[in-house]
């Protein structure tokens, strides 16, 4: 990971310097872990169940 930080006069660390690509894929994480955590009280299906919705609506 190359990371940089930038430092005050006291020398405490007030921000970072990230290649985009790793702020990227952060930013990415975040969504991910805030869409699972809107949908943790969603009901879920077993695999046979998700089958039989995926043929229904002709997915697969």
């Amino acid at each position: 990971m190359n990371t940089q930080f930038i430092i005050d006069e006291s020398g405490m660390k007030t921000a970072v310097i990230l290649p985009v690509e790793q702020y990227e894929d952060l930013l990415e994480d975040i969504h991910d872990l805030a869409v699972i955590a809107e949908r943790k009280d969603e009901p879920s299906i077993n695999y046979d169940g998700l089958m039989k919705r995926l043929k229904a609506d002709g997915l697969i």
